[in-house]
């Protein structure tokens, strides 16, 4: 159980605070930019099939993400704890929807995510060695290199939170990097590039219910490649000034990206056609190779395979957070409660973690389209909870209307009212869209229902601490 002194309000932590604002807005670039720009283009332009409603996916996504950080600022400085969203359930409705959420997150969204990113490493370094050798890798190849990805960067994050904060600010560099040379080198290519691809074609056949429908779907991929900007409030209690921090690291960082993500496909379309990039997978190899030729291709893979293996291990470092603060909470396994005596990590959430995204990941690589087919199962069941805590912040001022909140969001409630209207339409269209796997995704939430009732019960709990009322 939570020290009872400890409140979701307080600063008090048994944490080590050694991360400053720049490793704060280093891991929020991190957990964005990982495989979602260089992979996620070719599914949605395959989807809404032109230039407009490609672009307005992007935008969209962007859009909604900033709105979501306005809402998320609030909450963050005003509850500096690990755990993130976590923490805002637990202490804004009763504690069985912040474990469900938690529970959701380890076995259907956040360990299906890593799996999915290590797959996206190991798909351009297959597209490097292709380039090189002419020849793929088979998908036991493929598995094994994600597999060991995960494993490798999980063992990292092992030996104290320091040398993980090192390693986000040389990942995060390095991802401005990547994208900023995709965007530089396309706009200069001038003898490949062609601007007569932003129209071509520029809008759909016709307007009708099922354009709706498609750019719903599409969605699913631009949020992806926008996740994880909520990254820094869940190591909230190893950053230091949380208060002022966390919510500056998420402006900073998300507005970075976004002008980076928009730069990005633009690039892509300026060197290559929309039916072009529809069908790549590899869109920013391939980009670079028209761009450069294989030196190109080979460069960005490179690239493309540092961004993705530093998103790993940021995702590695972040959600071990959430586990350990609900086991803490006596509301999880209890050994992902321990702390490495001198290392003061997780380590056994971040062992268990591990496990379960390799258990994910041995489905994923069955599957013929992997990279899609995890992103379809866990969308449904994330914009519940991601409802659910946007909707937090109107909760909290009704409960706790006296406590202090150095941060107060921006158009509030207009911009609550704006993002959940999105996100509600959003859940609809992935449900219409993606039904098999998003049943799946709420089937195994569901099943935390049963281990909660069993092994912590529906005790009330006072907010804020693991403690009975």
């Amino acid at each position: 159980m939570s020290d009872p002194k400890i409140t979701s309000f307080s600063e008090e932590t048994e944490l080590k605070r050694d991360l400053g604002l720049t490793e704060a807005v280093a891991i929020v670039i991190s957990r964005i930019i990982g495989s979602g720009i260089f992979r996620t283009p070719a599914p949605i332009m395959a989807l809404v099939g032109c230039t407009s409603l490609f672009g307005l996916v992007w935008v969209l996504g962007g859009l909604v993400t900033i709105f979501g950080a306005v809402i998320y600022a609030e909450l963050a400085a005003m509850m500096p704890r690990s755990g993130g969203p976590y923490e805002y359930l637990k202490t804004a409705y009763h504690p069985f929807w912040a474990f469900l959420r938690g529970w959701a997150m380890f076995f259907v969204s956040e360990t299906a995510s890593i799996a999915a990113v290590a797959l996206i490493f190991g798909e351009y370094l297959n597209a490097l060695w292709i380039i090189v050798y002419g020849e793929p890798f088979d998908r036991l190849t493929l598995f094994l290199i994600a597999f060991g990805t995960i494993w490798l960067l999980t063992s990292v994050n092992l030996f104290g939170v320091h040398l993980s904060g090192v390693v986000q600010k040389f990942f995060g560099i390095v991802k401005v990097a990547a994208v900023g040379s995709i965007i530089g080198v396309a706009f200069t290519s001038w003898s490949t590039g062609n601007w007569g691809n932003f129209f071509d074609p520029l809008f759909p056949e016709s307007f009708t219910g099922s354009t709706i429908l498609v750019v719903g779907a599409a969605m699913r991929y631009s949020f992806f490649a926008f996740s994880g900007w909520e990254g820094a409030t869940y190591i909230a209690e190893e950053v230091k000034n949380p208060r002022r921090n966390l919510p500056l690291s998420l402006f900073i960082g998300i507005a970075g990206v976004m002008v980076l993500y928009l730069g990005a496909n633009a690039a892509y379309l300026y060197q290559l056609p929309p039916a072009r990039i529809a069908e790549s997978p590899w869109v920013a190899t391939e980009v670079m190779t028209v761009a450069l030729g294989a030196s190109g291709g080979i460069l960005i893979s490179v690239a493309v395979m540092l961004n993705t293996f530093g998103n790993v291990s940021t995702q590695i470092l972040c959600k071990a957070r959430s586990w350990q603060a609900m086991a803490r909470d006596g509301m999880f396994f209890p050994s992902f409660a321990r702390l490495h005596p001198r290392y003061k990590t997780p380590n056994n959430a971040l062992l268990g973690q591990a496990a379960w995204s390799t258990v994910l990941l041995v489905f994923a690589i069955l599957a013929e389209n992997s990279y899609e087919v995890m992103i379809d199962f866990f969308s449904a069941t994330s914009t519940i909870f991601n409802v659910m805590t946007f909707a937090a912040i109107y909760v909290m001022r009704k409960k706790y209307p006296d406590v202090e909140r150095p941060y107060r969001a921006w158009l509030y409630p207009w911009s609550l009212v704006g993002i959940l209207a999105i996100y509600l339409v959003f859940f609809v269209i992935t449900i219409i869209t993606a039904f098999v796997p998003s049943l799946i995704g709420l089937a195994l939430t569901a099943t935390g229902a049963v281990y909660y009732y069993f092994k912590v019960g529906f005790t009330r709990r006072a907010p804020g601490t693991g403690t009975p009322v």
